[in-house]
């Protein structure tokens, strides 16, 4: 479980490059022309690397999950402890959550207007979840820097169709809806699989 936790981590930020919304220039796109080379897919992932490798070390572990976590904790005491005092009192509380009530009321109306909603593009929380499961190559539960650029690469190779380096809007396009009619594929097992027998 925590392999799968620690490839999650870097899920969704290497498949980025690839999978750009349609409309949107793919991340990592340093010219924004459109078409996404794949030494700008090379350099996206190793920025995203070192991002990631919050303390320093030169691989993607627990540490990193829990300096990671820890940080954001940390911001959010000090987005809630308005008067910085060094307490949340429960009017800064009540605060907090009466913003995000509204907050929520709001992204729900500009989904109902056609726009991106609370659940992403895709309609789902997450997303690329096991999308780099085999990017920990020698099964350490941890990614070297080698690994992480390694299945980046392996992302842009794939939706390379023509393989001439360079991944435009209709390769990403084509590769969503081979995705997609895989996720539907799955989907379709899953509910015709047997439900497993009741213990008694």
């Amino acid at each position: 479980m925590k392999k799968i936790s620690l490839l999650t981590l870097g899920a969704a930020l290497i498949a980025a490059p690839v999978f750009a919304a349609p409309g949107q220039v793919a991340k990592g796109d340093a010219d924004a022309n459109g078409t996404l080379t794949r030494a700008e897919a090379q350099a996206h992932a190793t920025e995203m690397f070192a991002r990631m490798d919050v303390n320093k070390d030169g691989k993607l572990d627990a540490s990193d999950r829990s300096a990671k976590r820890a940080d954001m904790q940390a911001k959010m005491f000090e987005r809630l402890d308005a008067n910085k005092d060094g307490n949340i009192s429960k009017a800064e509380w009540d605060q907090h959550s009466a913003d995000r009530v509204a907050k929520r009321a709001e992204k729900r109306a500009d989904a109902g207007d056609g726009k991106r909603g609370m659940r992403g593009h895709h309609g789902k929380r997450g997303g690329h979840g096991m999308m780099v499961a085999r990017a920990d190559t020698d099964g350490d539960k941890v990614i070297s820097q080698a690994e992480f650029q390694t299945a980046a690469l392996a992302r842009f190779d794939a939706a390379d169709a023509n393989k001439d380096g360079q991944v435009t809007a209709e390769e990403r396009a084509a590769q969503r809806e081979a995705w997609k009619a895989k996720a539907g594929e799955w989907r379709a097992k899953r509910a015709a699989a047997p439900a497993a027998p009741a213990s008694e």
